[in-house]
């Protein structure tokens, strides 16, 4: 099954996460959301990669989340699906108008600001992103 995705993670103590190429980033102790797209081979099983990944099972960095991912400070806790729509950056873009975005993570092949988005507490962060996944394609 293909479709868009996003991941909620705990980070358990502000630090410091090297994006790659992309630069170094204080990050705040607190909850953030990663949105992507499982529209690839292989759909949501890129879910289940990045578990592994967060569970330092996979320490292979591929994109922007997995930096955040393979931090000892963080954990992947759940994860919320729309099947078979590509609502990514629709996603994205209503998350930036709902909870704090981190700028320039994850969003590096379209024109959306971000991918990442922080919140301090988990019900705010989880309710947010469950309203954007509803309202999305509508």
């Amino acid at each position: 099954m293909k479709g868009t995705y996003t991941l909620l993670v705990e980070l358990t103590d502000s630090t410091e996460i090297e994006f790659g190429a992309k630069e170094t980033r204080e990050l705040d102790f607190g909850w953030y959301a990663y949105t992507g797209s499982a529209f690839g081979q292989g759909g949501f099983s890129r879910v289940a990669r990045h578990a592994r990944v967060a569970s330092r099972e996979n320490e292979a960095r591929h994109w922007h989340i997995d930096y955040l991912l393979g931090s000892s400070e963080s954990r992947l806790v759940e994860d919320v699906r729309t099947a078979e729509e590509d609502v990514e950056c629709e996603i994205a873009r209503k998350l930036d108008a709902e909870i704090s975005p981190v700028s320039g993570i994850g969003a590096s092949d379209c024109d959306c600001a971000t991918h990442l988005h922080f919140a301090s507490e988990k019900p705010i962060l989880e309710s947010a992103v469950r309203r954007a996944h509803e309202l999305a394609g509508k």
